[in-house]
C-alpha cells in the first residue's frame, strides 16, 4: 500500500517534469508555450460560459417549476406494474443533463434507502451506466463551434435510455428477492 501511495503521489509531478525536460532539449520556449496555453484555455472557458449558463438556468428551472414532480405522479402507475422504484424518475431524468446534480440525488437516494437496498443498488448502477450526454455536448460541441448536434443528441440520449433500462434490468435480475 505504502509504494502505490508513493507512485501516486509522484505520478503527476514526474509527468510535468518529463514535458519540461523534453521540451528544454528540443529547444523549446516552454514558458511561452505554457503561456499561450493558458490564453487558450481562458478563452475556451469564457467562450463556454453561455452554453454552461444556459444548461444550469435550464436545470434551476426544472428542479423548482414542479415538472419533474408532476411528471413522476404521471407515470408512476406504470412505473408501479414494471416494478420500478419512482425514486429513481429524477435521477433517471438529470443524469443526462448534470454529472453533479446526479450524484447528489444518487447520494440522497443511498443516504434515504441505505447502499444495499434496491433503490441504493440501482441509483449506483445507474450513475455508473448512464452518461452525461447534453453537458458533454454542450461542453465539447460549443468549444469547437458545432452548432449541429442533432445526430450525436439523440445517439447519446439513446445510449442513456438503454443504460437506464439495462441498469433496472441487471439490477432486478440480480439484486431483486
Amino acid at each position: 500500500m505504502s509504494m502505490l501511495t508513493t507512485i501516486s503521489t509522484w505520478i503527476i509531478p514526474c509527468m510535468i517534469l518529463l514535458v519540461l525536460v523534453i521540451a528544454t532539449l528540443k529547444k523549446l520556449p516552454t514558458y511561452e508555450i505554457f503561456v499561450e496555453g493558458g490564453k487558450e484555455g481562458v478563452k475556451m472557458a469564457f467562450s463556454l460560459l453561455p452554453f454552461l449558463l444556459g444548461m444550469i438556468v435550464s436545470i434551476a428551472i426544472l428542479r423548482s417549476s414542479g415538472a419533474m414532480e408532476a411528471f413522476i405522479s404521471f407515470i408512476s402507475p406504470v412505473l408501479t406494474k414494471l416494478g420500478v422504484p419512482s425514486e429513481i424518475v429524477p435521477l433517471a431524468a438529470i443524469r443526462p443533463i448534470s454529472g453533479t446534480a446526479a450524484l447528489g440525488m444518487t447520494t440522497e437516494l443511498i443516504k434515504t434507502y441505505g447502499p444495499d437496498s434496491f433503490i441504493g443498488r440501482l441509483a449506483s448502477t445507474m450513475q455508473g451506466s448512464t452518461d452525461t450526454t447534453l453537458y458533454i455536448i454542450t461542453v465539447y460541441f460549443g468549444a469547437v463551434g458545432i452548432r449541429r448536434m442533432g445526430d450525436a443528441l439523440k445517439v447519446g440520449l439513446i445510449a442513456d435510455f438503454i443504460g437506464i433500462i439495462a441498469s433496472i434490468v441487471i439490477v432486478t435480475i440480480v439484486f431483486a428477492s
